[in-house]
């Protein structure tokens, strides 16, 4: 059966978070200097471009694997990006201008955007298929009209035509099936400059592809058994993650940026910010403190700036408190079990076993990170010790970067929960010693750690 209506809706929300990532940044002006130089993840330019230095690459591409495949299974595959859309304001007699005072708003000239999504079909999984992709290109004219009704001027928003192609080849190792996508844009035209190339290219593009009569294995944790096949599978500019809810394997997202598999947005989010390292509860408190004509401009920038602006302004005190989010314990619910490793200190914690009170100053004179040490598997690991990295609490998409690799604890700091947490450096990072340095570390739950040392082993 071909996946529901309702969560193709719900995967394509996570989508768009991915499309829009980087379209616009605070202060969403155009005058911004970071607004100046677009566009973000998931481009790919006409062929050419990137050897010139003019646009990126022209090609990415995924490989999946696919269990229980029949002859009646099939995929849809759906690519999805924007086409770049020229807005330009000009005078009553046709010349370009940068801006336009209509009396009740400035109108800008701005590169906007437009979403498009292409359903391509793959009903054959066991020989190779190639599909063009065309998306027309166009032009319309708006009048510009003051408060008076008076003719100012107009505006041209102007598309140029996309050329694409989608590829997809099988192969069969062992018991499941190994498809390839591959996006490619093969617009004819050679770019002569890096705004022709930008005109041309797809932009924030990434896939969403759904399995009908089979089930998609996941590629960030495999089953043992296909663990080797997943691990020679090449990805190019476009990672597969597992979308829809955990457990579900019939919809997967091919991203430009490194997720998890089921992702999902925070029911605490409010609404897109677009920004790359937001913080929904700081970004929308900045836009709230941005001047009225700050917000004119941003407004008067791109119609998604708009709603941003326009969101944060009429957001309650408790709409605002809703952007304080929540704490997922990665383990199951609040009140679950204590992960394991028990912080052990040179003295009794104070606070937590019936000293101070965590917050008195003197509780930090009993611990000492460089001293502390913590039981892992039966052995007792502080500063010096190396250890295994075992990434699974989803902290962060660069956890991913981390698995099987040989680090050297730093340091074991506590929270005045009484929670452990071990800071590490790399052995193979180049630059381990600058970040011991420079105190700048990757923190890691006892139970993401595999000791090296010796049990009993003092270190």
């Amino acid at each position: 059966m071909s996946v529901s209506h309702r969560r193709l809706q719900e995967a394509r929300t996570v989508a768009d978070a991915v499309l829009y990532e980087g379209y616009l940044l605070y202060p969403y002006r155009a005058s911004s200097e970071k607004n100046r130089t677009r566009w973000q993840f998931g481009v790919l330019g006409p062929p050419g471009a990137a050897d010139r230095g003019l646009g990126e690459a022209d090609t990415m591409s995924m490989t999946i694997l696919l269990t229980g495949v029949t002859d009646q299974s099939g995929l849809t595959v759906r690519l999805r990006f924007l086409q770049l859309q020229q807005r330009q304001v000009r005078d009553t007699d046709g010349g370009e201008v940068a801006a336009l005072d209509l009396g009740d708003r400035t109108e800008l000239t701005w590169d906007e955007a437009v979403e498009q999504e292409v359903v391509v079909p793959v009903t054959d999984l066991s020989a190779p298929s190639t599909t063009p992709v065309r998306v027309a290109g166009g032009q319309s004219i708006e009048p510009l009209v003051g408060p008076d009704g008076t003719a100012l001027g107009s505006v041209v928003r102007r598309r140029w035509a996309l050329h694409a192609v989608v590829g997809a080849t099988c192969s069969r190792p062992g018991s499941c099936v190994r498809v390839t996508i591959t996006v490619r844009n093969d617009h004819p035209d050679r770019p002569g400059t890096k705004v022709e190339a930008t005109r041309t290219s797809l932009l924030g593009a990434h896939l969403l592809v759904e399995a009908d009569g089979c089930a998609f294995v996941s590629m960030v944790d495999p089953p043992a058994d296909l663990t080797a096949i997943v691990d020679g599978s090449r990805q190019d500019r476009c990672w597969p993650f597992l979308a829809g809810e955990d457990g579900e394997s019939d919809l997967l997202l091919g991203s430009p940026i490194i997720l998890y598999d089921h992702p999902q947005l925070a029911p605490e989010s409010a609404g897109a910010l677009f920004d790359g390292t937001e913080i929904d509860e700081i970004l929308t408190l900045r836009v709230m403190t941005m001047t009225e004509t700050e917000k004119a401009e941003a407004r008067a920038t791109d119609p998604r700036a708009a709603a941003i602006i326009d969101r944060c302004d009429a957001m309650t005190p408790a709409d605002l408190q809703q952007l304080h989010g929540i704490f997922r314990d990665p383990r199951g619910p609040l009140g679950g079990p204590v992960v394991p490793g028990q912080l052990d200190t040179n003295q009794d914690r104070p606070g937590i076993e019936g000293g101070l009170p965590w917050w008195d100053p003197g509780t930090d004179a009993s611990v000492d990170p460089d001293s502390d040490a913590v039981l892992v598997r039966g052995v007792r690991i502080r500063k010096g010790s190396l250890v295994r990295v075992h990434p699974s609490r989803r902290a962060d998409a660069q956890d991913l970067f981390f698995v099987d690799q040989v680090a050297r604890v730093t340091g074991v700091l506590s929270d005045v929960d009484g929670g452990a947490h071990v800071a590490l450096v790399l052995e193979e990072d180049p630059a381990a010693d600058l970040h011991d340095w420079y105190g700048r570390y990757f923190y890691f739950a006892p139970d993401e750690l595999e000791p090296l040392d010796t049990p009993g082993e003092e270190c």
